[in-house]
């Protein structure tokens, strides 16, 4: 979990009270938070540093020194800042000042988005410099997942010539002066010889062309993500205007990131001046950017839900109270017996998903310990699901054919699930803001997983058979969620004699032993030889299939032994 560190100075200021570190201790539970380490009492106040561990990732906006000390200061029924000053709206942009900055159309495939604001106002001391900087790394490394995603960076706006240009150059023909040098290098070199490009070449190592943004004059800012230059990038405590940037490739968390900064800066009280970001491709939210710029979607509530949920018995006004205390728009409707709210969620926040999490910051506003504690008043006894005594059941019979039990990820790639299995990709489930490709899409199917194992086992004596029970995942309409999740038995056989008749005699013992009488009908799957297929129907449903693998399939992942493989959904076999 994050953890950050906060002058105790500039904390307790921004908090507008100060605290002994046990009641402190329980303030912090408002923002999901604990106290990880005092200060040294033998510092000077003005030097002191409260180490603060945050117990959640979705709420980004505590990851600073200003964050806690809002939703402190909030909590406590103060009130916020006034953020619409500055904060744009759909059809509502406000002034840029004629700043602006024109992104070319190369970057597009490289590091396509960007967002940008200006703070003005007063110089920058030293603890809040301190605090910039952690709040960079902090949204970078954790919510922009090691700057892949996002990166920021700030610069000296009284040495800018606008327009600025966000753009990709030859990395061999392009050199600047990074910070914490004083000799040009050219931007390949700076992936290996600088220690910021050592720490994050690897994400535009691959890259033929490299981001670069520049003011019009062509003096360099910054290579995005790895490192601002040693001129207009090189901000000093005393520097008044500065320009703060975002890059990455997720434009709502960009806008996201850039709302959370820009309201950390209005709460120290500096002026928010948006800059205006002209895409000549559409983002997502048209090729124009205004930053900071509003574009939560509110989330509906109802008073007996929030009842339900939480053991309670919350009157209207309470759960006004609460949602408030969390920094939130509320407005309250009337209905036939009931209460209906409409939550905007602050310009900071966009974890609002589901009415739950209305009700999850209802709690948290009222304050955990305004919770009574109360005695379970029913007596359980645990026991396994009837699902997994029968997936046993179904396990042991596949060991007692000579398979082996297999353990695979849930998530994999497109090219492993999708490509290499010569399906199309109207049924897969797809992360909308992955780690990496690599755990891009939930799998619906084992038999990938068991391909993948066997393509990495070549060297191991044959005859191989593996099998694996786990979930599996689609779309499916009929779902509430739109989504289905079930527990499926793969299995697979690796072997030169591999055949649809064997694959078909194991079937049936399988079949015999978990006591269910079947029929197989023709089917067409991608996956298999056509005509050495089959698909398992019980009670006239289908519940599995399997077959010969298709070459092509076995060309796809490098195998080069026959193989049969099936898959049986044991949800629909109880």
């Amino acid at each position: 979990m994050p953890k950050i560190e906060v002058n105790e100075k500039l904390f307790f200021k921004m908090v507008g009270q100060k605290y002994d570190y046990d009641t402190l201790e329980k303030k912090l539970t408002c923002g999901k938070a604990e106290l990880d380490e005092k200060p040294d009492m033998s510092q000077a106040e003005d030097q002191r540093v409260i180490k603060i561990e945050l117990n959640d990732t979705n709420r980004p906006d505590l990851w600073s020194t200003n964050g806690v000390a809002r939703q402190l200061r909030v909590h406590a029924g103060k009130k916020s800042g006034d953020y619409d000053k500055f904060l744009s709206r759909e059809g509502n942009f406000k002034d840029n000042q004629n700043r602006v900055v024109k992104v070319d159309a190369n970057i597009k495939d490289i590091r396509p988005y960007m967002v940008a604001f200006m703070i003005a106002g007063k110089p920058i001391d030293e603890p809040m410099l301190i605090d910039i900087i952690q709040t960079q790394e902090k949204l970078a490394w954790n919510f922009g997942r090691k700057r892949r995603s996002i990166s920021m960076g700030l610069y000296r706006v009284d040495q800018i010539k606008w327009p600025v240009h966000y753009k990709a150059v030859d990395p061999d023909k392009t050199s600047f002066v990074p910070l914490q040098c004083d000799a040009p290098m050219t931007c390949r070199q700076i992936l290996t010889d600088h220690p910021k490009g050592k720490d994050f070449g690897w994400i535009l190592e691959d890259k033929k062309m490299f981001p670069l943004l520049t003011d019009d004059s062509g003096e360099v800012m910054s290579m995005a993500p790895i490192i601002n230059s040693a001129t207009l990038g090189a901000v000093q405590v005393g520097d008044k205007d500065l320009m703060v940037e975002l890059t990455g490739d997720n434009i709502d968390n960009l806008i996201l990131a850039a709302n959370i900064v820009a309201c950390d800066f209005a709460d120290c009280g500096y002026e928010i001046i948006p800059i205006k970001v002209e895409h000549p491709y559409d983002t997502g939210r048209g090729k124009d950017i205004y930053a900071p710029f509003y574009f939560q979607e509110p989330t509906k509530a109802l008073l007996k839900n929030i009842n339900k949920l939480l053991g309670s018995e919350f009157t209207k006004d309470q759960v006004l109270d609460a949602l408030k205390r969390m920094d939130n728009k509320v407005e309250a409707k009337d209905l036939s017996g009931d209460v209906e709210f409409t939550v905007w969620p602050a310009p900071y926040r966009n974890d609002f998903l589901h009415e739950v999490d209305v009700i999850e910051d209802v709690m948290i506003g009222v304050g955990l310990d305004n919770f009574n504690p109360e005695k379970p008043n029913d007596f359980t006894i645990g026991r396994l699901m009837p699902l997994t005594l029968f997936s046993r059941k179904a396990k042991n019979v596949m060991v007692g054919l000579g398979y082996q039990e297999m353990i695979f990820n849930y998530l994999g790639s497109k090219k492993d699930y999708i490509e290499r299995m010569n399906i199309d990709d109207s049924k897969i489930i797809e992360v909308a803001n992955p780690m990496s490709e690599n755990y891009q899409f939930v799998r619906p199917s084992i038999i990938a997983s068991l391909l993948r194992a066997e393509a990495g086992s070549a060297n191991a004596i044959f005859p191989h058979k593996i099998f694996e029970i786990g979930k599996v995942a689609f779309l499916d309409e009929k779902e509430n969620t739109g989504t289905k999740t079930i527990q499926s038995l793969g299995f697979m056989t690796a072997a030169s004699n591999a055949n649809f008749n064997n694959a078909a005699s194991e079937v049936s013992s399988l079949m015999y032993f978990l006591d269910h009488e079947y029929k197989v009908e023709e089917c067409d799957d991608p996956r298999f030889i056509p005509g050495r297929q089959a698909a398992i129907v019980v009670n006239g449903k289908h519940v599995g299939v399997f077959g010969e693998v298709h070459p092509q399939v076995l060309e796809n992942w490098s195998i080069t032994v026959p193989c049969v493989a099936g898959e049986l959904n044991l949800e629909e076999l109880m």
